[in-house]
């Protein structure tokens, strides 16, 4: 089943990060995820809209 929904080890395979990093990252706020039960997951499509908003500058990720 796809799912538009990933977890830390999917997303990290997406980015091509290690998994610490990925985990370091949602940590920091700096890609868009939420936490179910203590484990983080992520939004494929705002993975997707994150990676835009990288390449022209902005940084949505990261709110106050």
């Amino acid at each position: 089943m796809e799912t538009d929904i990933l977890t830390i080890k999917e997303v990290a395979e997406y980015l091509r990060l290690t998994e610490k990093t990925a985990y370091r990252l949602a940590s920091e706020r700096k890609i868009p995820g939420f936490k179910v039960g203590g484990s983080w997951r992520f939004r494929k499509s705002e993975i997707d809209e994150w990676i835009e908003d990288q390449k022209t500058g902005s940084n949505k990720a990261q709110k106050p």
